[in-house]
This record gives C-alpha cells, structure tokens and sequence, in this order.
C-alpha cells in the first residue's frame, strides 16, 4: 500500500457491522416502549371483568340504583389497574363514598385536577384507603349531571 494511504474503506467497513446489527433491536425495543399506551407502563390490553370484581379491588361496592355505564375493565402486566364507571342518584353519592371509605378524607371540588369533576376523592393506604383491600390506590371522580344523577369514574390499582 502506497505511503499515506489508510485502510478508512476496511475500518468503515467494520465499524458498521455492529450498526448494522444492533438497529433492528434498538428499533424493536422503541417500538415496544411505544405500544405501552395506557400511560401506566402497561403492555396488555384491558379485559372486560364484572364491575363487582373492579370494585371489589379497590375495597368497594356498586351502590343502590347504580347503573354501570360501558365495560368494566382490568389491565395488567406488573401492575394491576381496574376501572369502573357507573351512574348513581347525586342525593346519595357522599353517603356511598363515606360508608365505603369511613377514615378517608371528604371528597372535594378543590382536589380535583384540572377541573376534572365536580367531586374528587385520592386514596392509598395512608390516606383512608382500608386493610385488606388489594389495591394500593384508589381515585374517584364524580361529576353531576342533569336530572338529579352523577357518573362515577373508579379507578384502583398497584403501585
């Protein structure tokens, strides 16, 4: 080889043979990340369970004349999240809260995010959520609607 000439083709060549290796696993890897849509790191999609098992979870019940609106749902792969949603008459929604969760705080307007709900009520096991439920948290959203009713959004999960 001529003096002053370096092998650049042969090290070019070699440095992208690990490239060319390893980007397929980096773009598998990403796109797995990705697909975690739910926000909660989840990898599986929900499944429809009764709304007594969702509930049940999160140490509660489906209260008296509570209608529950669509599917309840359980998704999970290290942590578990149900979710729950169901109308109840507004005149009893305090009642129902404070009989399921007698040591937990009121619930609040001023708790709620964002304005998301006319009540809102955060648990966890230092804040009124009872022993022996397996959930970690608890969130309940509640927002009145016409006609003297209210939509109730349950959520409880692992941590």
């Amino acid at each position: 080889m001529p003096r002053g000439r370096t092998r650049w083709r042969l090290f070019a060549g070699l440095a992208t043979l690990p490239v060319l290796v390893l980007l397929p696993l980096l773009v598998a890897l990403v796109g797995t990340v990705l697909s975690e849509s739910d926000g909660r790191g989840e990898g599986r999609a929900a499944e429809h369970v009764p709304c007594s098992e969702a509930l049940r979870f999160g140490g509660a019940a489906l209260p008296d004349g509570a209608r529950p609106v669509g599917a309840c749902t359980m998704q999970g792969f290290q942590d578990t999240h149900y979710g729950a949603a169901f109308r109840m008459p507004r005149t009893g929604v305090q009642n129902w809260l404070a009989h399921t969760y007698p040591d937990a705080p009121a619930a609040r307007r001023d708790t709620c995010v964002g304005g998301d709900g006319d009540l809102c009520l955060d648990l966890d096991h230092a804040r009124g959520l009872p022993d022996g439920v397996d959930a970690h948290a608890v969130r309940v959203r509640v927002e009145y609607a016409a006609a003297g009713t209210a939509l109730v959004r349950f959520a409880a999960f692992t941590l």
